[in-house]
């Protein structure tokens, strides 16, 4: 199936944002795609903050980019807004980045009033970076994400089905995209 790179642009190592991609990620591997995780909050802050594109941790993630049929792009909302961190990489990255890929934006927030970041925030940059596709993003609400006593993500039971629709939409928005990428004849 397809490649995906699962992007993460929240700072907190505990983060809801985090456990919800990886939540996600373990339904598109159910949907054979190959899935690799990216927290940006890994990547080194003096590259982040000073622009070094030449940065070798820079670089390898740009690649993990470039080599993606898919992205998701998860971020929680600070200031009904995607983060500062998000922007930061996104920033680094080649103008056209997204160019032929299925994306699909993921946002966690403490209330429903940025819900809209997705749409007003988020999206326009996706676009603007070239993506083929960029499907209904999706906003959980953060306390609808817990921790069992296994340590296991759980999602409220309406956002995990909600969530698994929007997932499936994108998994079949991505077949449908490698198939299109694929030589005939």
């Amino acid at each position: 199936m397809a490649s995906v790179l699962s992007v993460s642009g929240s700072p907190s190592p505990s983060s809801r944002t985090a456990r919800l991609l990886r939540h996600l990620d373990d339904r598109l591997r159910l949907h054979g795609h190959d899935v690799t995780p990216l927290d940006v909050r890994t990547l080194p802050a003096e590259a982040l903050l000073g622009a070094d594109v030449r940065h070798p941790a820079i670089t390898a993630a740009t690649a993990l980019f470039e080599q993606a049929d898919g992205v998701v792009i998860g971020t929680p909302v600070y200031k009904a807004a995607y983060s500062g961190l998000l922007k930061s990489l996104l920033d680094l990255l080649p103008q056209y980045a997204l160019t032929g890929k299925t994306v699909f934006p993921l946002a966690t927030g403490g209330s429903t009033a940025h819900v809209l970041a997705i749409d007003y925030a988020l999206r326009p940059v996706l676009s603007s970076m070239g993506a083929l596709h960029v499907v209904p993003g999706w906003f959980t609400l953060d306390r609808d994400i817990t921790v069992d006593d296994d340590g296991a993500t759980v999602v409220a039971p309406g956002a995990a089905e909600a969530l698994g629709r929007v997932t499936d939409q994108f998994s079949a928005a991505l077949a449908g995209t490698t198939a299109q990428l694929v030589p005939t004849g």
